[in-house]
């Protein structure tokens, strides 16, 4: 291991000091970008989408729970998708790697849930697996439907995971933002899942 300079506390605590004044520039440009995307336009759902849950068939609005805001992460997890036998077992044991370490991050949604939020996991995969792959993983906290038409496609993840905001006005349901790739392995945490959202943290 190359170590780094070794320095007095003086030394060192101006070093501190020096990155500190970046960091609180990156933590302002982060705030601006999320008051940026709380004035994001909405785009009206006018088509009906359908989701099989652990007691049946759902529509999108029953995926909010009652609740103003909807956070729907799609999850890889399906015979299709590819695992990796040699490195710890394949479908329905397994997840996609990436979805199974985001879902680990997933913090308790009671927080979000008091922000008038819903956070939902949708896959491909028949409810059986879903609840099977939640036992051993003790996802049980996770909302995760089994999709039924199209609409990991109409939404941008039919070929790569990604996170999707909704906010509804009465029956009406809006798509607010959406986030993919890299800027969706940030997701997990109750902040950065309420920075997504077109009423951000409500405070």
């Amino acid at each position: 291991m190359t170590l780094q300079p070794i320095v007095s506390p003086e030394e060192w605590e101006a070093a501190r000091q020096e990155l500190l004044v970046e960091e609180k520039a990156l933590m302002k440009e982060r705030d601006a970008l999320a008051a940026k995307r709380r004035r994001m336009p909405w785009m009206a759902i006018d088509k009906e989408y359908r989701f099989e849950g652990p007691a049946g068939g759902l529509s999108l609005l029953d995926l909010f729970e009652g609740r103003r805001q909807l956070i729907v992460y799609r999850a890889f997890y399906a015979p299709d998708v590819t695992t990796y036998p040699s490195t710890g077992g394949s479908y329905p044991e397994r997840a996609c790697d990436g979805c199974s370490f985001l879902a680990d991050q997933v913090a308790h949604p009671a927080h979000l849930n008091a922000r008038d939020t819903t956070l939902a996991f949708v896959s491909r995969a028949p409810q059986a697996d879903v609840r099977g792959l939640q036992e051993r993983m003790g996802w049980h906290l996770i909302p995760w439907y089994t999709l039924t038409d199209d609409f990991d496609a109409d939404f941008g993840v039919d070929q790569m995971h990604g996170t999707n905001a909704f906010i509804r006005d009465g029956d009406r349901i809006f798509r607010t933002y959406f986030v993919s790739d890299r800027g969706d392995e940030q997701m997990g945490n109750t902040w950065n899942y309420l920075d997504i959202t077109a009423l951000g943290r409500q405070e």
